[in-house]
């Protein structure tokens, strides 16, 4: 058994593999702290990660985000690889989590979790187009949307959000299958995150600024294979200041201004 400190609370974990909530997420971690670099994968293997991957070439990794469609073999690998925590969604082909769910990663489907300072939101699957598992509506994902606006009321927004689907007319398809969400545009007007991730939709890349679309202060990536970002905490903590339609609580804005 092992017991972590996740900000406030003291809380038990009998997982041995649990990399998702350790002592990393202390406050004190925060101090001093500039930027983070994350991975983010979907949709295929990529061979420059498993079974081997060149890390001096990839440089340091602080965490791992996938955003479906991938093995949960292989999301054990990246988390084991890498020795940091795993937050991941499922896509409309993982079928195979309900029985061999990624070991020592985090799925994050329907929830906000904070990881030094940042607060992720995951939602899983893409549009519904055969009646398969995690295949949603529109007003089906409007409503897991608006179910999570205390929540993220409550921790003053969200820093990145990650999913499957694309946001409808932001790198999705005609199709029905490939499809995104119009909710999603309004969930990014709304929060503002500084990243909305993606997978789901297969293209191949040249540059990385091919796989980014710039929405306001939002950078939409479309994580296909894999790619990394870099978050500055000072320019966070910047943007932060001014998102609209976001406060804390009253107990909490005391806190931050005493």
């Amino acid at each position: 058994m092992r017991f972590f400190v996740t900000g406030p609370k003291l809380v038990v974990s009998n997982d041995p593999d649990d990399r998702t909530r350790t002592i990393r997420d202390a406050p004190w971690r925060l101090w001093g702290q500039k930027a983070m670099r994350i991975l983010s994968v979907s949709d295929v293997i990529d061979p420059r990660l498993y079974p081997q991957a060149d890390k001096d070439r990839l440089g340091p990794i602080d965490l791992v985000l996938g955003c479906g469609d991938l093995p949960p073999e292989y999301l054990s690998h990246l988390g084991n690889l890498f020795d940091v925590p795993l937050f991941y969604v499922k896509g409309n082909h993982d079928i195979r989590f309900v029985d061999n769910a990624p070991r020592g990663c985090r799925n994050i489907h329907e929830r906000i979790v904070q990881f030094r300072g940042l607060k992720l939101m995951g939602l899983e699957g893409s549009m519904w187009y055969n009646g398969g598992p995690y295949q949603y509506t529109e007003k089906q994902m409007a409503r897991m949307v608006r179910r999570m606006r205390p929540v993220a009321w409550w921790r003053g927004g969200v820093d990145i959000v990650i999913t499957h689907a694309p946001p409808r007319g932001i790198h999705d398809d005609a199709d029905l299958c490939h499809r995104g969400f119009e909710c999603y545009r309004r969930l990014i007007r709304k929060y503002r995150p500084t990243y909305f991730i993606h997978g789901h939709i297969h293209r191949q890349f040249d540059r990385a600024a091919d796989r980014k679309t710039r929405i306001a202060c939002t950078t939409i990536v479309n994580t296909y294979g894999h790619t990394i970002l870099e978050f500055d905490h000072a320019q966070l903590d910047q943007e932060n200041t001014g998102r609209p339609g976001i406060q804390r609580p009253r107990a909490e804005r005391q806190k931050f201004q005493g």
